[in-house]
């Protein structure tokens, strides 16, 4: 969760491991960011998430992003929709893309 003035926001981190590096990424607000640790991911993309929102603030469409991906506003803080499931799943292609 992001402190953002005095609002709070709330979204889905996931982190994938990615050969030497991890990916920390919110599929709400198609941010990411990556580093050598869990944990380093994670503080990034805490930061690159605050940078995403300060800059489309500046640019007067947070509140538009905002609607689109979702959030809705629970009293002091933004809350983004839950996933209600995540599974990996299997599609063949065609010979053309293997």
């Amino acid at each position: 969760m992001l402190y953002f003035g005095t609002m709070k926001i709330q979204f889905t981190s996931q982190i994938f491991h990615e050969g030497k590096m991890y990916v920390a990424y919110t599929p709400e607000l198609d941010v990411s960011s990556c580093a050598t640790t869990e944990a380093k991911a994670q503080k990034n993309l805490l930061e690159a998430v605050r940078l995403f929102l300060e800059e489309a603030e500046k640019k007067g469409s947070l509140n538009q992003i905002l609607k689109e991906a979702g959030f809705v506003r629970r009293k002091q803080t933004l809350v983004g929709p839950r996933p209600v499931t995540s599974r990996r799943v299997t599609v063949p292609l065609s010979t053309l893309h293997a």
